[in-house]
């Protein structure tokens, strides 16, 4: 049972469109190095459930301080991660071209994008580090396992099906009409969820 609540936890929160989940959908459409991506996501999220239900969560979930200044790093980095999709929308360069080819960034760039948009961003430590933390520790030692590795494999499912799921119908997003539509809305989502996080931090 612990191990279901961790998992539907894990996934309610990995759900929400964040700047790493947009960056896994749009290499998915671009047929992008999708494993690897998607692997080292997943695989990162794992570590910081890891660390969280160590007892680091529960640490950090009860200073306020450190509460506001995540939200608040958080709210600009999803801001300026909102910048670039909006460049891209503008500049109408993100489609796919007629033969099919996709301009590719290198394996190395592509992991590097991922792991800025990982391990930069505040917003996956309060979801991962903090909340999932802080819950797990009102358990109890093999609890808490159970409920971490539920919340960890949450995430390989999540970020696989995102990624191949978008890799399934990228083909019918092949011009750069669709891709400014792509790039737009991800956008407006950033600059949402940039606002809430700092009206959240303004609230604590």
């Amino acid at each position: 049972m612990t191990f279901i609540k961790g998992f539907l936890l894990g996934l309610s929160l990995i759900m929400a469109i964040g700047a790493q989940n947009a960056y896994v959908l749009r290499a998915g459409l671009r047929k992008t190095h999708v494993f690897a991506i998607c692997l080292f996501c997943a695989l990162s999220d794992a570590v910081l459930i890891a660390v969280g239900i160590t007892g680091m969560g529960a640490v950090l979930g009860g200073m306020q301080d450190i509460s506001f200044w995540l939200y608040l790093v958080a709210s600009g980095w999803l801001f300026g991660y909102g910048l670039l999709r909006l460049r891209d929308a503008l500049r109408g360069q993100s489609g796919l071209n007629s033969e099919g080819g996709t301009d590719r960034p290198s394996l190395p760039s592509a992991l590097l994008m991922a792991a800025a948009l990982t391990w930069l961003n505040p917003h996956v430590y309060l979801d991962t580090v903090v909340l999932l933390g802080g819950i797990a520790s009102t358990l109890g030692p093999a609890e808490r396992l159970s409920f971490g590795t539920g919340a960890a494999l949450a995430s390989f499912i999540f970020f696989f099906g995102l990624g191949y799921g978008a890799r399934a119908v990228g083909g019918y997003l092949t011009g750069p009409a669709s891709w400014k539509k792509i790039d737009l809305g991800i956008a407006l989502i950033m600059f949402w969820l940039a606002t809430g996080f700092l009206t959240a931090a303004f609230r604590l």
